[in-house]
């Protein structure tokens, strides 16, 4: 995959604008997810991915074609999110009332993956529990936990697409696992 990637950007960088779709049809759902996972906002995500893709092909002449292009991809999308978060608080909760309605969240709006959602109702409400203490880490930590655990990085990728020391990338991990486990500990 990343040989074909590496082919195609040298394409781009002769000139051929077409061959960057390819490269979008191969990343866009790993990137969308990331950027969702960091957000949590469908809109906001779909923005700042959009936005990651444009600003590799602005920067596509800077990149390193010796390296990992999705390391470099996911730095963009990374940094391009946690400049988000940094903006911007959260202005809603998914388990807030929808004005006008009575007792309906905004659950609700989230599709369900399976026909009958509530054979795995237990399973969602840990699973929805754990990204919500997630949520609540602090950006440094939060990054981390989200890449490694959810992303299932490497720590060496972490490392690349934080642009930090590995040390640092296995303190932040097990400092945010323990604060996590903390904050789980009193739900």
């Amino acid at each position: 995959m990343e040989e074909i990637v590496k082919k195609r950007i040298k394409q781009v960088l002769k000139g051929d604008q077409n061959a960057f779709e390819e490269i979008v049809d191969i990343y866009k759902d790993k990137v969308y997810q990331l950027c969702y996972r960091m957000l949590g906002n469908k809109h906001e995500s779909e923005d700042v991915a959009q936005e990651a893709f444009i600003r590799a092909y602005v920067n596509l002449a800077s990149f390193n074609i010796k390296l990992k292009f999705s390391t470099w991809l996911y730095r963009i999308a990374t940094n391009l999110c946690i400049d988000r978060l940094r903006k911007k608080k959260p202005d809603y909760y998914l388990d807030a009332e929808i004005a006008g309605t009575e007792g309906l969240t905004m659950y609700s709006q989230i599709p369900a993956e399976t026909v009958l959602p509530e054979d795995e109702l237990e399973s969602m409400e840990v699973h929805s529990q754990i990204q919500h203490e997630i949520s609540k880490l602090p950006d440094k930590y939060r990054t981390v936990i989200i890449l490694k655990y959810i992303e299932e990085l490497s720590l060496n990728e972490i490392s690349e697409i934080l642009e930090m020391p590995l040390g640092t990338v296995k303190t932040r991990i097990h400092r945010g696992r323990e604060a996590l486990r903390n904050q789980l500990r009193y739900v």
